[in-house]
């Protein structure tokens, strides 16, 4: 008779005594991962897909395996060598130091979130915000929430619910995941009334459109692409000059909330808030993770008694911002204060400003730090975008390390790369692998460093 290959698996008691897990504390964590271990094992030797059973050894170090693996974050820190700036995928503006200071106090213990200190008295969360987003966009109010799609819902929800809202066909976009200007006015309760065409719309067809049941104008900044060739839009001066004529509030969704003119660092093209707001906007809507540079939100600006309705509407609770993204906008925006102390605090516009000279140096380093590596390395001008919906059509002059290597694809060192500790995203392209040093930060250099070599030894 065959003795049971079942029999050559030891006990739970005995495999937890393994040294392989003596650095693992006893808890029922632990028993779960070895009976998980065993059980897979009994199965895979009844069926026949395993001939025998593995080492002793070789079980406790799969249990080990496992633990570690789940022991992991899913969400851990990444280092961005892509030189897309603003990476959806990666979490778009990192912040700066002084306002992850200000989300990791908030975190830690308690503030005077809905609380005067003064008075004694309950006030507003928005209250910390308010005169900072305001002293940024020239603004008479200002309000937040938990992301721009969100604000597009309330101020449509609150302002047009049950009537009707103008806008250009060719403004209507999808902002990303699938998520369109369309389905984004149907949920709000307001209903959209198309003019023009892809590329032609003027004020005109507004104008004809317009209706007792017109509640808005609006136009949605194309933040992620462009049209070219036979175009022409209205200009936002004549739709506020429409919205006057016939008492009707102008919306401008400006997506990614430029506060500064990038424009003297060759990136032309993007509406800053403050502009739209200038042109007589009644409202401005924008992003607070793009080019602000700041956490996740949705923020809105302009006329004090819009802005009141707003706050008074139930939705707002649902889409009001936690103690730790208000803590770190209001840290964000007091960097506007001055704006060379912003470019230079916020990662987002100090990276995107970097000179074309710094790039090189810091990419010949890294070329550098590879020598004797297994692969072709070399540093070569190359081109790079913003991300996240921003300026889709202004390629950013860079400097990238590409690595070419000897015993593996392109292919196969990305995959090393990105699972490697940390994980280390880049660029793939015709047989090598791109690394831009334009959003790496110098704390992460001897990191990147350390995962390349071996991912190439």
């Amino acid at each position: 008779m065959t003795p049971s290959p079942l029999r050559d698996l030891p006990a739970v008691p005995k495999l937890l005594d393994h040294p392989a897990l003596a650095d693992f504390t006893a808890c029922e964590i632990v028993t779960h991962e070895v009976r998980d271990v065993l059980a897979g094992w009994r199965e895979r030797l009844l069926s026949g897909r395993a001939p025998e059973p593995p080492t002793f050894d070789a079980l406790a170090h799969e249990v080990a395996a496992r633990l570690v693996a789940k022991a992991r974050p899913s969400l851990r820190p990444v280092i961005n060598a892509t030189g897309i700036v603003l990476h959806t995928n990666l979490g778009r503006a990192p912040l700066a130091e002084s306002a992850a200071d200000a989300a990791r106090a908030a975190a830690l213990g308690y503030l005077n979130l809905e609380l005067d200190l003064s008075t004694g008295k309950r006030s507003s969360r928005q209250d910390a915000i308010r005169a900072g987003v305001c002293h940024v966009t020239g603004a008479a109010a200002a309000t937040v929430v938990n992301n721009c799609a969100a604000a597009t819902i309330l101020v449509l929800r609150t302002l047009a619910a049950g009537r009707e809202v103008i806008v250009s066909r060719g403004q209507l976009v999808e902002i990303g995941g699938g998520f369109r200007i369309p389905d984004i006015l149907a949920v709000s309760g307001a209903t959209l009334r198309e003019v023009g065409t892809t590329n032609i719309t003027r004020v005109a067809d507004y104008a004809a459109a317009i209706t007792p049941a017109t509640a808005l104008l609006m136009r949605v900044h194309a933040s992620n692409f462009r049209i070219r060739g036979f175009t022409k839009s209205a200009s936002l001066a004549e739709l506020v000059a429409l919205g006057k004529a016939h008492e009707i509030p102008v919306i401008d969704d400006v997506g990614s909330g430029m506060a500064l003119d990038l424009a003297p660092f060759g990136l032309p093209g993007e509406p800053s808030v403050r502009e739209g707001l200038s042109a007589g906007a009644d409202l401005v809507i924008f992003s607070g993770d793009k080019l602000l540079g700041g956490p996740q939100c949705g923020l809105v600006a302009g006329r004090r008694d819009l802005v009141e309705r707003l706050e008074r509407d139930p939705l707002m609770r649902a889409f009001r911002c936690d103690k730790m993204t208000l803590a770190a906008l209001e840290a964000t925006l007091r960097l506007y204060r001055d704006p060379a102390q912003a470019r230079r605090e916020l990662p987002v516009l100090r990276m995107l400003t970097t000179p074309l000279a710094e790039l090189r140096g810091r990419a010949e380093l890294l070329r550098d730090a590879l020598h004797g590596v297994a692969a072709e390395v070399t540093v070569r001008d190359d081109t790079a975008y913003v991300g996240g919906g921003s300026l889709p059509d202004i390629a950013l002059p860079t400097v990238v390390v590409a690595v070419k290597p000897h015993a593996m694809s392109e292919g196969e060192l990305a995959t090393a790369l990105r699972t490697g500790d940390p994980a280390v995203l880049a660029r793939v392209q015709a047989g090598e692998v791109l690394l831009d040093p334009r959003a790496v930060f110098d704390r992460d250099f001897d990191a990147l460093v350390k995962v390349l070599r071996a991912a190439l030894v």
